[in-house]
């Protein structure tokens, strides 16, 4: 264990704490992320000191440079400075004392619905039924851990409208999270895409880890594939999935799924205007806390 490590204190808009999350594993040498002092159980918050992030890092790295290019970088994608936060910081060396074990205290199991858990690695857990299903992770390696609103929405509407022996995508993939849990609820294949090339190592341990089969993840985005799919995913930022809409609707089976998700309530009117270019029909939205979630189909 390294006897110092370096910790950077970011001021930023909690709302979109693990979009930052995600940069922050991109561009630093970083080995963990929390947002300082929020613990959750299930899905509850039980402590917070809102909107700081807690970045621990390796190695002493000018971050000021790097901060200002990733913000600049959101504000170009049609985020505003509300939308992100101050990102005022502070950085400073420490003392290591196992800050990796603190870290793992701020998870606990997450009960996404009476039927999806997802269980940190290190945690004990017994499958209550035969119908449960459990994934297993541990957060933080990439974007998707299942305590994060948009994710939760994603497996809210894999619950309710995929079909067992359906072929499923998962556009922005991250920890595969979703194409794992769409496993486990009974589709035959998960296809996922990511442009973050070292998630796809994390994703295929992930699916490893959980046992699970027919997964395949590879780098590349929606345009690319060519092929067709009984239920897509897509939880990425509003003004992103506003760019790919037609890819994401290419990729539907005529009566297949999209999920569309990551979208903040104040947002989705951007997604709005995407789903009515491409002649979609919503089928479902559905809201937790301050993020809302689309299923639609084609016309």
């Amino acid at each position: 264990m390294q006897d110092k490590y370096y910790e950077l204190q970011l001021k930023i808009n909690p709302d979109i704490e693990d979009v930052i999350s995600d940069i922050c594993f991109e561009v630093f040498p970083c080995e963990g992320v929390v947002l300082s002092e929020e613990t959750y159980k299930d899905l509850e918050m039980v402590s917070t000191t809102e909107g700081t992030l807690r970045v621990f890092l390796t190695e002493k790295v000018d971050v000021e440079p790097i901060l200002k290019e990733q913000y600049n970088i959101l504000k170009s994608r049609g985020m505003s400075d509300a939308d992100l936060g101050s990102w005022d910081y502070t950085f400073s060396e420490k003392i290591n004392e196992d800050w990796s074990k603190k870290w793992k205290e701020k998870w606990n199991i997450t009960h996404v619905t009476d039927r999806i858990t997802v269980v940190p690695d290190w945690l004990e857990y017994n499958q209550k039924s035969t119908n449960e299903v459990v994934i297993r992770l541990e957060p933080g390696c990439a974007f998707g851990t299942g305590t994060h609103q948009t994710t939760q929405l994603c497996m809210k509407a894999m619950e309710k409208y995929l079909k067992p022996n359906m072929s499923v995508a998962d556009i922005g993939m991250g920890s595969g999270i979703l194409s794992i849990c769409a496993i486990k609820m009974g589709a035959k294949s998960a296809y996922g895409c990511d442009i973050d090339e070292d998630v796809i190592s994390v994703a295929k341990e992930n699916a490893l880890k959980n046992d699970v089969s027919n997964c395949c993840f590879v780098l590349g985005t929606a345009d690319k594939i060519n092929q067709k799919f009984d239920f897509v995913m897509a939880n990425i930022l509003h003004n992103v999935l506003f760019d790919i809409m037609g890819d994401l609707k290419n990729l539907l089976n005529d009566e297949g799924y999209l999920s569309l998700s990551g979208i903040l309530d104040e947002k989705k009117s951007v997604v709005l205007e995407a789903i009515k270019r491409e002649n979609l029909k919503i089928i479902d939205e559905m809201h937790q806390d301050q993020w809302v979630g689309f299923v639609v189909k084609r016309k």
